[in-house]
């Protein structure tokens, strides 16, 4: 059974026993290899947004310290000082013999708190001590080892990053989880803003640019992902899905592109191996040159879980399959896609009820409602997400909660298109899993999450009045609930043995000026957000000053337009 096959309210011990999984072949190893920061960081006196036991707190004059892109410990900045200082002195020989919590809690490492937690998980588990403390994030191997040097009486030398290598003052800042984007399509930054369908609902839509999209080839879909993750990157959000579903006959294109433009810039993606194969000719939507045949793309699903899925917690790529839509995928291979999923443990995502032509189509093509299609392929379950859900009926979202199927909600996109306003208000009332997203950038023309978080507010009191979504929500489906959809525990958190995905704001920024002063979040999420100052993914900073690190991003920009300009306007 896959780890993520079972109630999302499970997934987290799941997530901490996976820590021992062997790490996989390929590209995605490389990237992680020489991805995570292992230096101690430690930021201080930081105001802090972030989920805690199922609410959202502001936590003010903080420190956060991570190492390994991991968090290891959030509390008061005094107190974190004052444990420092205690590390520093400690005396290894006064400590000989001692419980290894003890020994750790005494070097300022955990709290007694962490070490209650770690013992009743260890007796569940009937593991080890060190080994449990490690899992859960709230120390590193290293502080195990030198705890049982010091344990057996031995020279330990000095306690392991008592000093951390950097500190940040943050006195003024804001800082958030990374914010995580449950369906994209990268390759659409291409086609954004197109005059011939600004005005057009979304069959019309992808009629029009079935024909412009048929010319990408692999160097155009890396510059379009490369674009599009840096405009995600330069708004907060550290981990982004790609939907990417089209590969045109004949095109070298290859879901390796988008990997790559992703490690490039150091973020996390969810890299969706999508497929169309229902042409025109078999009663599908797009032409018949844009689709595949389902052997192909059953055969690079495999290559490509082989070569570039990462298990693991704190993996910076996950692959996920994802046929496209019922319009343009046949049952056939609805079927073996859901089929190689399971078997080899990757998450299933799809667009579905998202117009009410797709409605109709389904109606007439199969006599059933879109989400009933999914149910009678057993595509629905807590490793299934599916993208819109616009119109759905009080049956079909009770279905989602029973069934633990997740949600990506793309409130601009589908304003954009005129699809409708999704029922968010009454799924997350019947517990379904719900996370946001900006969609394909030639739907949104946007990449920012935490605008798709105002949006969401703001859409949902037009369907439901003032109170029909509260801005602690909307923080949530950008961040917790990104994590919960996609089954990633270890993100979208501020806490012990969260990943160290942090966003650093401006507090004194104009945007925020005023309503900071009276609520942080409600700053973030009212108030139209800044760039951040500082994007911190796994431990290392991304981001800084407003300009993302490594990338020559105004030279990319240029080449990206030109390319635009040269291959991709006009029929």
């Amino acid at each position: 059974m896959a780890w993520f096959h079972c109630r999302p309210s499970t997934c987290v011990a799941r997530w901490q026993i996976a820590v021992a999984q062997p790490a996989p072949a390929g590209l995605a190893c490389g990237i992680l290899s020489g991805y995570i920061s292992g230096m101690n960081t430690r930021i201080d006196h930081a105001t802090v947004v972030t989920s805690r036991d199922g609410k959202v707190v502001t936590l003010t004059d903080t420190s956060i310290t991570f190492s390994g892109g991991v968090i290891r410990h959030v509390g008061p900045t005094e107190a974190v000082r004052a444990a420092a200082a205690a590390a520093r002195s400690v005396s290894p020989a006064e400590l000989r013999g001692r419980p290894l919590g003890r020994i750790l809690e005494a070097a300022g490492k955990i709290t007694r708190q962490q070490i209650d937690q770690a013992l009743e998980l260890q007796r569940a588990r009937h593991g080890v001590i060190g080994q449990t403390l490690v899992q859960l994030g709230y120390v590193t191997d290293a502080d195990v080892d030198w705890a049982l040097s010091v344990q057996a009486g031995r020279d330990a030398g000095p306690v392991p990053g008592s000093e951390p290598a950097e500190v940040i003052d943050a006195t003024g800042r804001l800082i958030i989880p990374g914010l995580i984007n449950t369906h994209h399509h990268l390759y659409q930054s291409l086609t954004r803003g197109m005059p011939e369908v600004q005005n057009v609902e979304l069959f019309d839509w992808l009629v029009n640019l079935y024909p412009i999209w048929e010319r990408l080839d692999d160097r155009a879909l890396h510059a379009a992902a490369t674009i599009s993750l840096a405009e995600l990157l330069l708004s907060g959000c550290t981990t982004s899905v790609d939907h990417m579903y089209l590969f045109p006959c004949g095109s070298d294109v290859r879901l390796d592109s988008v990997v790559r433009a992703a490690g490039d810039l150091g973020m996390r993606i969810h890299a969706c191996r999508g497929s169309m194969t229902l042409g025109a000719s078999q009663g599908g939507l797009p032409p018949d040159r844009c689709v595949e045949q389902d052997d192909r793309v059953l055969a690079d699903c495999e290559r490509v879980i082989a070569e570039l899925h990462d298990p693991k917690p704190l993996a910076v790529c996950r692959i996920d399959l994802a046929p496209c839509a019922p319009f343009n995928v046949t049952p056939e291979l609805f079927d073996q896609v859901r089929q190689l999923a399971r078997e080899r443990n990757v998450l299933l995502h799809t667009h579905i009820a998202e117009t009410l032509d797709e409605q109709r189509y389904c109606l007439e093509r199969f006599g059933v409602r879109p989400v009933e299609y999914l149910r009678q392929h057993d595509w629905l379950g807590p490793d299934v997400y599916l993208a819109h859900c616009v119109h759905l009926n009080r049956e079909e979202i009770e279905l989602f909660a029973r069934t633990g199927t997740g949600v990506a909600h793309c409130p601009s996109s589908n304003m954009r298109l005129g699809s409708g306003i999704a029922p968010i208000r009454a799924m997350l009332d019947a517990g379904v899993r719900v996370g946001l997203a900006v969609d394909g950038s030639s739907s949104n023309d946007g990449g920012n999450l935490l605008a798709e978080a105002r949006q969401t507010l703001l859409l949902q009191r037009v369907s439901g009045g003032a109170k029909a979504l509260t801005v602690a929500e909307a923080f949530r489906l950008a961040t917790v609930g990104g994590a919960d959809v996609l089954c990633r525990p270890e993100l979208g958190r501020i806490e012990p043995g969260a990943a160290a995905d942090l966003v650093i704001y401006d507090a004194n920024d104009v945007a925020l000026a005023g309503a900071v002063a009276h609520d942080p979040l409600g700053a973030l999420v009212l108030c139209h957000p800044p760039r951040p100052l500082r994007v911190i993914v796994n431990g290392r900073t991304v981001v800084e000053n407003g300009r993302i690190t490594g990338v020559d991003l105004p030279k990319v920009v240029a080449d990206f337009n030109q390319m635009v300009r040269d291959r991709f306007t006009g029929k």
